[in-house]
């Protein structure tokens, strides 16, 4: 089966430009989204998927945000609790366009499942084999470049007020237990150091010893809480703590998994 990635390429790049991209949340949400691309097929190479297989984890990269330009243009939010899940609504509009990027119908449903699961907070149950792999595996991509836009792009400007926060009894509770932190709808509103705490749980998330490996290289981790030096003693020494099981954590599944 012949999968045309450039012509993928090139039908986002149409469909991204019917919306604001001198605005800095869409442009940063094109680049996730290539990047994003980009990091599925090095996991999808390391797992052993088939030559066709890369290519649709590729797809699925490239377009399992897609929803996103249309919730920031009506809500100017990226909060799926304040507008609408994004996840649920990408697979509207594949379910018009998805010809528009892959032309045989094969990988349709392994597509939509993936793109669905991406974002919620576990994957539903009853999955396939080959399904539950994709679901995974853009699981695993998605949140290696939000832990790399945590370095990069996120609190710009705002490290001092984040710096003066505390982390919260329940985020620390959550993340000692090796779990995911939930977000609520008011988290974007109060920049504070248990947003970042959240961040760094998805690794409790992450599925594939490549995963790990990426991260692990790119000192993620550390990279993320150098750029903050909490003004409550405990708070800093708790961020000390988030550190040394995260590292550890990180470091146990890059070298104990297939």
């Amino acid at each position: 089966m012949e999968i045309d990635l450039e012509k993928a390429k090139q039908e986002f790049i149409e469909y991204t430009n019917k919306y604001d991209i001198n605005n800095e949340n869409i442009s940063r949400k094109i680049g996730h989204s290539i990047r994003v691309m980009n990091i599925s097929k090095r996991i999808a190479i390391k797992i052993g998927l088939t030559q066709d297989e890369i290519k649709i984890a590729e797809i699925i990269g490239l377009l399992h945000d897609i929803a996103r330009f249309e919730q920031f243009t009506q809500f100017e939010t990226f909060n799926d609790l304040n507008s609408f899940d994004h996840g649920n609504y990408a697979l509207e509009i594949l379910d018009k366009d998805i010809r528009k990027y892959i032309q045989n119908d094969k990988y349709d449903e392994i597509i939509k499942i993936a793109i669905k699961n991406h974002n919620k907070f576990e994957i539903e149950e009853g999955l396939k084999e080959k399904e539950l792999v994709f679901a995974k595996l853009i699981r695993d991509a998605d949140k290696i470049d939000i832990i790399y836009e945590a370095v990069e792009m996120f609190w710009k400007g705002i490290e001092n007020q984040i710096n003066n926060t505390k982390i919260s009894e329940r985020v620390e509770k959550q993340f000692k237990s090796y779990k995911q932190i939930k977000r609520g709808k008011d988290d974007e509103k109060i920049p504070n150091i248990d947003e970042v705490i959240g961040v760094i749980a998805f690794i409790f998330d992450v599925n594939y010893r490549e995963s790990f490996e990426i991260i692990k290289k790119e000192d993620y981790i550390n990279k993320i809480l150098n750029r903050f030096d909490l003004k409550d003693q405990k708070s800093k020494e708790k961020i000390e703590e988030v550190r040394n099981i995260a590292n550890i954590y990180i470091n146990e599944k890059s070298k104990g998994m297939k």
